[in-house]
């Protein structure tokens, strides 16, 4: 992996830097991306009105299949459930590279008042995926048009269930990628996005490094004894008890971690007891664990384990831990995130392209960055004058759509940037 990263970066370097119609290419994909914006707005806002929980994306992935086709290219539909697969073929020869979006909504009651707001009750774009909807639908028309320019082929990853699957369904990136999207052949690279009301539209954010955290979920459950509340002695107080887990629990954050890497340990949700009177005799706790580097993740769960068992055992009470790894660290190589910037700010203007920070929120995006070279980076889609700042998650979410357009041209500057990439000579 590590020798395909530094082959892979160092073509896309001398493909940037070196070639001499790069400007040109910038300035038709920006002609080509603002004769479709208007589109563009259309498109969002009808993917808005519309929206999908995941793994029930079935009118949102048709729609999308329907509007690829349309365009020319080839059209695998439905994977992993709802999800699309496309791919554009360049007129000249050289490999293939990938963009990823995901498709699917979240389950808030909007609170926006336009015109197209949601028409399903309880249901809503809280999270922007309908701006990434229509940036890969608007990046796949703009490099449609440029196909004369294009070397290589495309391949465009709508992707269901990026917030979770319901329990007991598999879902999201870990079956996009088991049912093949990153095979026959392996991408050189790929790219995706998301949306970030903070940074202004019009602008990009890049970091190298881990930019999203990994996620993990923890639940664990404390046995005790319960008793009547007068007579605590008589009993095992697992409230008393999960009080102590939750405190030894930010001991592993302040005392055990490195502080120069960030670690966050938040118990989310702690049940016990029916009744004031009665010595609780059993207590679950849910929380999540976020990292933003791989060294530090890979320790949390045995540092955790360790704690936990030994505040159970001090206070005679026994306790269960499960704990599931969601998400890895989304995580921009150096050697492939270093010539993303270039291609960004060559097309976009240095004052478009920002130093990011890292977020302690999670995408499985990273599941992809486990399997071939992979950059992620933010949108703007902000406007304080406009009073849109809410951010993502939220009943009142709503992004400038003037960031749209940046969007589509970022993604056809990485894509076209990186056309000159050698493929991967081994599959995995």
């Amino acid at each position: 992996m590590r020798q395909v990263l530094r082959t892979v970066c160092a073509a896309f370097v001398l493909g940037v830097a070196a070639s001499a119609g790069a400007d040109d290419l910038a300035a038709r994909i920006r002609v080509e991306t603002q004769a479709i914006e208007q589109e563009l707005i259309r498109t969002r806002r009808a993917f808005h009105q519309h929206p999908e929980l995941s793994n029930r994306e079935v009118e949102t992935g048709r729609e999308i299949a329907r509007r690829l086709r349309a365009l020319g290219l080839s059209v695998r539909a439905p994977v992993a459930g709802t999800g699309v697969v496309a791919e554009l073929a360049g007129a000249l020869p050289g490999p293939l590279v990938a963009w990823r979006a995901d498709i699917d909504a979240l389950p808030i009651e909007e609170r926006v008042d336009v015109p197209y707001r949601s028409a399903s009750p309880g249901v809503m774009h809280a999270c922007g995926h309908d701006v990434h909807i229509t940036v890969g639908l608007g990046a796949a028309e703009v490099l449609s048009r440029l196909r004369d320019r294009l070397a290589g082929r495309v391949r465009f990853i709508f992707q269901p269930a990026e917030e979770g699957p319901p329990a007991g369904e598999p879902g999201g990136a870990p079956l996009m990628i088991a049912e093949g999207v990153l095979a026959d052949p392996v991408p050189a690279a790929i790219f995706g996005l998301h949306v970030m009301p903070t940074r202004r539209a019009g602008e990009v954010g890049v970091r190298s490094g881990g930019i999203m955290a990994a996620a993990d979920r923890f639940t664990i459950r404390v046995h005790g004894r319960a008793t009547h509340g007068s007579t605590p002695h008589d009993g095992i107080d697992t409230v008393w008890v999960a009080a102590q887990v939750v405190t030894a629990l930010q001991g592993v954050v302040s005392r055990e971690n490195d502080a120069r890497r960030p670690l966050v340990v938040s118990v989310g949700s702690l049940h016990a007891g029916n009744r004031f009177n009665i010595v609780a005799g059993e207590a679950v706790l849910e929380g999540t664990v976020r990292t933003l580097d791989e060294a530090t993740h890979a320790a949390a769960r045995e540092r955790i384990s360790r704690v936990l068992d030994g505040v159970c055992k001090a206070h005679r009470a026994t306790c269960e831990l499960d704990y599931e790894e969601i998400n890895p660290v989304t995580n921009n190589p150096a050697p492939l995130a270093v010539p993303s910037f270039e291609a960004l700010r060559r097309g976009l203007g240095a004052g478009a392209v920002q130093d990011a920070e890292p977020i302690m929120a999670a995408e499985d995006f990273a599941h992809y960055g486990r399997h071939v070279p992979a950059f992620y980076f933010f949108l703007g889609v902000g406007n304080p004058e406009k009073g849109l700042t809410s951010y993502v998650h939220t009943a009142t979410f709503q992004p400038d759509e003037a960031a749209i357009a940046t969007g589509v041209e970022a993604a056809c500057l990485l894509l076209t940037g990186a056309v000159e990439l050698p493929a991967p000579k081994a599959s995995r």
